[in-house]
This record gives structure tokens, C-alpha cells and sequence, in this order.
């Protein structure tokens, strides 16, 4: 009994958190099945909820499930695996119906997201930590307006700030041993307070704070070395630099307020899962103690991530809806086969180890 208390005060066994990101992946298959009966894919009744609620799954019942359980890892800290939990359970209970149930609990799960990124960052005080405790308190503060009732659309600027300060805040943490001038830290920190202040307001003021980061990043991150080396780095690289390159477009376009579907996908699928693709087979044996072996065919997914993508935006962009839907299937297809890559080389890895 002891020795319990003593491993859950530390954290949660490898093997135990496979489910908490399962109950993610339900989130994230429901929420693409969403997306695409949304342009007319597909239909029907048990699709009802994916499909009225497709952002909500995707970004607080899949990302905050993922980011939440990356997150208690690195805490090592019991309580800290109830955000994964409650996100997950949350998106659940927004597939069986129960809408309100499943809305209080994707905010306790991001209020406890929040609160392990400020004991990580009182461990530690600096700038990418203090950007991960800003990042969390915008999903938090989503979360518990969409509890509260606030429509969906008048919250995309704090879910947006959510993910693209949680991923800059990452990236400038790995980037930290580059040389770059002091002012550089600076403007991040400005392009940070501009995306909260811009959150609970202007779209347009958050497209131009996504573009100031897009360039920030392209700037300073470690990417535009590595992009040089071979293997697992140079495909971490060109996840980064095509995601950044999409971070810019979309930052553009909800800038000049236009083509707002366009924009939306080309920051939630262009940046967030090229962001996603990169650092599976580095977060994957960290958080599952598993190892995901890198495999050239892991540029097959990316490739066909952003070549749908590019149709997508074209089709909304040029009002053609048959383009539009085939960009959409594109992307969901990007997506399982990377899953199918991804799971195929972690059960072959692990046969050849036994």
C-alpha cells in the first residue's frame, strides 16, 4: 500500500496512460468524422454532435487530452493525469449527449492543465514557461465560457491562442541554445500579450499576431539548421518550416478577413498537425515509453497533408465545393495513414526488441 502511494505521488505507470490517450484518439476519429459530414461527406444522426461540435473535439477533447498527459509526464505528479482524463471524458460526453456535462469537464480538465504548467514553471521561471502557464490559461478561460454558454465562434481567439502559444513556447525552449539578439526574446513576449489581448476580441488583430510568430519562428528556430542535417532532424525540420509556412498563410488571411475556413484549417491543420507529425517520435516514447522508430515513410502523410490542405484552401477560397471536400478527405486521410505508420513502426520496434 505504500509503495502505491509512493509511485502515484511521483506519476502514473506508462501502461496506465495508453487509455487516457485513447480516450483523445475517440475525440480525434469523431471530430475528423465531424469535419467531413460538414462539407458533406458523409451523414446521419449518430453524427449529429461531431458534427455541430467539430472544434471543440478536436481542439479541447483531442489536443487538450494530448497536451494535458504530455504535460502531468513532466509534472510526475498524480493529479496531474486528471486533465487528460477529464478532457477525454469530456469529449465523450459530448458524443453521448450530454453537452453540458461534457463542457464543465473540458474546463476542470484544462484548469488542471493549468495548473501543472505553473508548478512546472515555478520550478523553472523563464520565458517558455511562463508562455505554457499564458497558453493553458487561454484554453482554460475558453473552456469555462463555453461551459458558461458563450457560442462557439466568439472563442476561436482564445483556442487559437491556446495551441499557438503551447507550440511556440515548445519551440522556443528547444531553440533556447541558438544565438540570437536580446530583442529576440522581447518580441515574442510582445507577440504573446498581443494574441491574449487579441483573444477575446478582433480575429483579425489574432491573424496578425500569428504572422509576427510565424516569423519569429522562421527567424530563430532550430529548424532552419537541422533542415540541413539527415533523418529524424531533417524531417523534424520540414514538418516545422511547411507548418510555419501555413502559420503565415493563415495568419495572413484572417489579418486581411477573408477566406475564414481557409484560414482556420491552415492554422488548426497546417501548423498544429505539422507540429503534430514532427513530434510524434519524440513525445510518443517519452510520455508511452515506447519507441517510435523514424521511417522515411513518414513523408508520405506530411506530403499529402499539404497538398489536400493547398486544395482545401483553393476550393474555399474559390468558392468550389467539390475541391473543397476533396481537400477535406485529403486530410483525414493525411492523418490515418500517419496513425497507421506511426502504430506500425512502434509494434515492429518492439518485436524486434523481444
Amino acid at each position: 500500500m505504500v509503495a502505491l502511494t509512493v509511485a502515484a505521488a511521483r506519476g502514473w505507470p506508462p501502461q496506465g496512460r495508453l487509455p487516457l490517450l485513447a480516450l483523445g484518439f475517440v475525440c480525434l476519429v469523431a471530430g475528423i468524422a465531424g469535419g467531413l459530414a460538414r462539407t458533406g461527406v458523409a451523414s446521419g444522426p449518430t453524427l449529429a454532435p461531431a458534427v455541430g461540435l467539430h472544434g471543440v473535439l478536436m481542439v479541447c477533447g483531442f489536443f487538450g487530452t494530448v497536451i494535458s498527459l504530455e504535460r502531468a509526464v513532466a509534472l510526475e505528479r498524480a493529479w496531474a493525469y486528471a486533465g487528460p482524463l477529464a478532457c477525454g471524458a469530456g469529449g465523450l460526453a459530448i458524443l453521448a449527449g450530454a453537452t453540458s456535462i461534457g463542457f464543465w469537464l473540458l474546463a476542470i480538465g484544462s484548469a488542471v492543465l493549468l495548473g501543472a504548467s505553473a508548478v512546472l514553471a515555478g520550478r523553472r521561471v523563464s520565458l517558455e514557461a511562463c508562455t505554457l502557464v499564458v497558453g493553458a490559461g487561454c484554453g482554460f478561460a475558453a473552456n469555462v465560457q463555453l461551459a458558461l454558454g458563450v457560442p462557439v465562434g466568439l472563442l476561436l481567439g482564445w483556442w487559437i491562442a491556446f495551441l499557438a502559444l503551447t507550440i511556440g513556447a515548445e519551440r522556443l525552449e528547444l531553440s533556447r541554445y541558438l544565438p540570437r539578439p536580446r530583442s529576440a526574446h522581447g518580441w515574442f513576449a510582445a507577440i504573446a500579450v498581443a494574441m491574449v489581448v487579441a483573444a477575446s476580441g478582433s480575429l483579425r488583430v489574432t491573424g496578425i499576431a500569428l504572422l509576427a510568430l510565424a516569423g519569429w519562428l522562421f527567424a530563430y528556430d532550430l529548424a532552419r539548421k537541422t533542415i540541413q542535417a539527415r533523418g529524424l532532424a531533417r524531417y523534424i525540420a520540414a514538418c516545422l518550416l511547411a507548418g510555419y509556412g501555413w502559420l503565415a498563410f493563415g495568419g495572413t488571411l484572417l489579418a486581411i478577413g477573408t477566406g475564414y475556413d481557409a484560414a482556420l484549417h491552415a492554422v488548426l491543420v497546417g501548423f498544429v498537425f505539422s507540429m503534430v507529425f514532427g513530434h510524434a517520435p519524440v513525445i510518443v516514447p517519452a510520455v508511452l515509453r515506447r519507441a517510435l522508430p523514424y521511417t522515411p515513410w513518414f513523408y508520405l502523410p506530411l506530403a499529402l497533408l499539404h497538398a489536400s490542405l493547398a486544395l482545401r484552401a483553393a476550393g474555399g477560397l474559390a468558392g468550389e465545393q467539390a475541391i473543397r471536400m476533396a481537400g477535406s478527405i485529403g486530410n483525414a486521410a493525411a492523418i490515418a495513414l500517419f496513425i497507421a505508420i506511426a502504430a506500425a513502426q512502434a509494434i515492429h520496434s518492439r518485436r524486434r526488441r523481444r
